[in-house]
């Protein structure tokens, strides 16, 4: 036989506790009770053991998240190390290896990557670090592209240096011992319009007739009165390839034919003072990949160092230009 359980209820009349036999429904009642106290108990201790108590998967992804850290720190540290070796390159490929061949150095708008979408990357805890690698690498990786690109354009050049060579502007337009330069490149007052303005050439006086050389091999664009040459009279433009133009303005007459190919210190015109000009002299101009640049220069194969520097004060004195 069971044992009868008692439970003790107060009486409000005789203000005492008073056994009483427990009925079923206050056995569930205490038994739901005790329950309920445990699963409350059960959830508490629950929740302040997974806030304080790594399980042990967590630990083995929280060793994860810490590797993956470390490595993307080392390949930072790898990427930087990349860009300044790959600095030194760029900087040697334009300061060195294209000025060798006269050529324009790469634009920085080449070697920046397009515009990337990282959005994907976004929403985690270390979705700043996983994007900025990614920026720095898709960075490094065109510019390397660029320079790839660059070596091979240099490398081509380096295979028709000779040619190159003889096409680049390299000498005086008139023979040193028969001219002088009076007026160099820059903001010069011009002695017709009466105002300052960009002088794109350099003039060299000389005798009426004097004659004018190609100073590079090339073909001849223009020779004769141009429809938009505007002051400059009786001129030549020779085209010499590898991004090189040169200008000879205020001729007298012309010695070739457009479409005509010259050699270095050919005959192509005499000196005169057609066009805007006030005096007889020859305005000399260098193009270097549609840019005017200053022709002093370009003359490096015809003075000695002496005679170069004394060209180039003379260049850079403030002056009035003939043109």
């Amino acid at each position: 036989m069971f044992k009868k359980k008692y439970i003790y209820r107060f009486n409000p009349h005789t203000l005492s506790y008073e056994r009483v036999e427990a009925t079923l429904k206050d056995r569930l009642k205490r038994i739901s009770s005790t329950v309920a106290l445990g699963l409350v108990l059960g959830v508490i201790f629950t929740i302040i053991a997974f806030q304080l108590i790594d399980s042990p998967k967590e630990r083995m992804l929280e060793a994860d998240i810490s590797q993956y850290r470390r490595a993307l720190a080392s390949l930072n540290h790898s990427v930087d190390r990349c860009n300044r070796v790959l600095a030194d390159i760029e900087d040697r490929d334009s300061a060195v290896y294209r000025t060798i061949f006269g050529a324009a150095p790469v634009s920085s708008s080449k070697r920046r990557p397009a515009s990337a979408d990282y959005s994907k990357l976004e929403g985690r805890a270390s979705s700043r670090l996983i994007i900025d690698t990614k920026r720095r690498i898709d960075t490094l990786e065109q510019r390397l592209y660029a320079q790839s690109v660059s070596l091979d354009d240099i490398y081509r050049m380096a295979g028709t240096k000779e040619q190159r060579m003889a096409s680049m502007p390299a000498i005086m337009p008139i023979k040193k011992n028969q001219c002088s330069l009076v007026s160099g490149y820059g903001m010069r007052y011009h002695p017709i319009l009466h105002y300052r303005r960009m002088h794109t050439g350099v003039d060299l006086t000389a005798a009426a007739g004097t004659p004018v050389y190609a100073t590079g091999d090339g073909t001849v664009t223009l020779a004769g009165r141009g429809g938009n040459m505007g002051g400059y009279g009786v001129a030549i433009i020779i085209n010499h390839g590898y991004g090189f133009q040169t200008l000879y303005a205020h001729l007298s007459q012309v010695q070739v034919r457009q479409g005509q190919k010259v050699k270095r210190g050919y005959l192509i015109g005499n000196v005169g003072r057609t066009g805007l000009s006030s005096g007889y002299h020859l305005h000399y101009e260098v193009i270097q990949n549609g840019n005017k640049v200053n022709p002093v220069y370009f003359f490096f194969n015809d003075l000695t160092p002496e005679e170069y520097d004394g060209v180039l004060e003379a260049a850079y004195s403030e002056n009035q230009c003939l043109s």
